[in-house]
């Protein structure tokens, strides 16, 4: 790990998140039903009432709170929350989805450059942040020393080519969309 200051831990991965829910159930239905997670064996020797969900390469740990009725109730959906974000091929088709699931949300764009992103924003039964989007239209462009990232591993093995042409040009990180 020594010298490795670009990442000084060796992490390799985001593994999972873990949420506190008023009712496990619920939560698991959400997940399951809305998000496409899928519940996954959690270890036995846990003394306490949880559910694991895998998808999409990560996980979500489900925890039951001690204290159900203490937990803030959140209803203002706000995309300056916390939350987790997760890419989709069609938000048209997602917003309809949502619509005709009955679940409130928020719609909102982001313009950069002339590159624009959908993000739809809404809550899970605990009032957890969920975010949609299709942020893989805007590359991801460190602020020095690196070259430019795509969310998507698709649309990162379609930079990488260029990344490398613009290299031998000109030395200088430049994206096109």
């Amino acid at each position: 790990m020594k010298g490795n200051t670009g990442n000084p831990l060796a992490l390799t991965s985001l593994n999972h998140i873990s949420l506190v829910c008023r009712s496990v159930e619920q939560s698991i239905e959400f997940y399951k039903n809305i998000l496409g997670f899928v519940p996954v064996r959690r270890p036995g020797s846990f003394n306490f009432n949880g559910a694991w969900l895998f998808s999409y390469g990560i996980g979500i740990h489900l925890l039951q709170s001690e204290d159900p009725e203490k937990m803030p109730k959140k209803t203002e959906i706000n995309p300056k929350d916390n939350h987790i974000s997760f890419q989709c091929e069609s938000i048209d088709a997602v917003e309809k989805k949502l619509t005709e699931m009955g679940i409130k949300y928020a719609r909102q764009l982001v313009e950069e450059g002339g590159i624009y992103v959908d993000q739809l924003f809404f809550h899970d039964p605990d009032g957890f942040m969920v975010e949609i989007c299709n942020c893989d239209n805007l590359p991801v462009i460190p602020l020095a020393g690196e070259m430019a990232r795509s969310c998507s591993r698709a649309n990162l093995q379609l930079l990488q080519p260029q990344q490398s042409q613009q290299q031998s040009v000109a030395q200088v990180p430049v994206i096109k969309p």
